[in-house]
């Protein structure tokens, strides 16, 4: 999944992503003026090849919202996580319209799913923040659930991030690579109790994140079997899609080269790799690395995170969720 240039496709961005290792296009602010630019956008996007290019965002509310003008303006989730502990049922409420509004409005547009909801425990992690719901495991894993479930009555999936969690260091992946000195056992405990039982009808897919946990393994969790296969497939019995983080963040500046990363997430369990913000490390990927072939297993949990139905606007049930949302802003 990589990302494009501008608010149309030009030439070159045709014929990057007519590339057979592209599944997927992950959009911007810097895509998007408008919702009818947006529509416009991925109409070029779909047209391009068959089966179609997925087509993702990061639209999680707070500070992290890349379609602004023209959207609805969305809650933190750790103001979802205030309400939910002074008012259970509202908080509920709260959580399900988020999810609601945001799926709605990304679907009317022409895009497939956002990476939400967040599943990282509140911390002082400077990546995460107020993105996070709660402290504590059993109160994220229900709003995320209750937000992903309200983003299904629009027929889109969550996505939920970042396995297995920034809870224990402070550092952004962005820019450096954390170093979390905890056992596994620890991270059974706290961070990974999140993961269990997710439901998967919707949060189909897991994002990985690039944190180093070196009393477990020597590479980030992002480019770890042990982690990936053997604790997010294995031990807690995910079944659907998992997601790289950006290989191009700081965090992995150090572990190889751009293709040494794909082919690294590839290999550890993950089924699509994001690679953003370098049309020429793009094409430096795509020319020279040689990835790992694409399993049937992988291709169809991929195909899960389509829209299951065409979009049909419910205008009373999305004027009734905008105005629970905006009631918090």
């Amino acid at each position: 999944m990589v990302s494009i240039e501008g608010t149309a496709l030009n030439g070159s961005s045709r014929s990057r992503l007519m590339h057979p290792s592209i599944g997927g296009v992950i959009l911007f602010a810097r895509n998007y003026s408008s919702p009818e630019q947006l529509r416009a956008l991925t109409g070029e996007i779909r047209a391009l090849k068959s089966p179609e290019l997925l087509i993702a965002v990061d639209q999680e509310g707070g500070r992290v919202q890349r379609f602004q003008e023209g959207f609805t303006r969305l809650p933190d989730m750790e103001t979802i996580g205030k309400l939910f502990s002074t008012h259970r049922e509202s908080g509920l409420a709260l959580a399900r319209a988020t999810g609601y509004v945001l799926s709605g409005e990304l679907r009317g547009c022409g895009v497939d799913f956002s990476f939400a909801p967040v599943l990282d425990l509140l911390s002082s992690n400077r990546a995460i923040g107020t993105r996070a719901f709660h402290l504590n495991p059993q109160v994220v894993s229900t709003l995320a659930h209750a937000l992903a479930s309200g983003m299904t009555l629009n027929g889109m999936r969550g996505v939920g991030k970042h396995f297995p969690g920034h809870s224990g260091v402070v550092e952004d992946p962005h820019e450096e690579l954390p170093r979390d000195e905890r056992s596994l056992g620890q991270l059974r405990k706290d961070d990974m109790q999140v993961y269990l039982n997710l439901d998967s009808e919707t949060i189909a897919g897991v994002m990985s994140c690039h944190v180093l946990f070196p009393g477990v393994d020597p590479v980030p969790a992002s480019l770890s079997y042990k982690f990936l296969t053997d604790e997010l497939r294995g031990r807690l019995g995910f079944r659907g899609t998992i997601f790289s983080d950006d290989i191009m963040m700081g965090a992995l500046g150090t572990i190889a080269a751009p293709e040494g990363l794909a082919r690294m997430a590839l290999e550890a369990g993950s089924d699509m790799v994001l690679l953003c913000n370098s049309d020429e490390v793009t094409d430096q990927v795509l020319e020279s690395a040689e990835l790992p072939p694409q399993s049937e297993a992988s291709r169809g949990r991929l195909e899960t995170m389509r829209p299951n139905a065409p979009y049909k606007t419910d205008d009373a049930l999305m004027n009734e969720a905008r105005e629970r949302v905006t009631r918090h802003i």
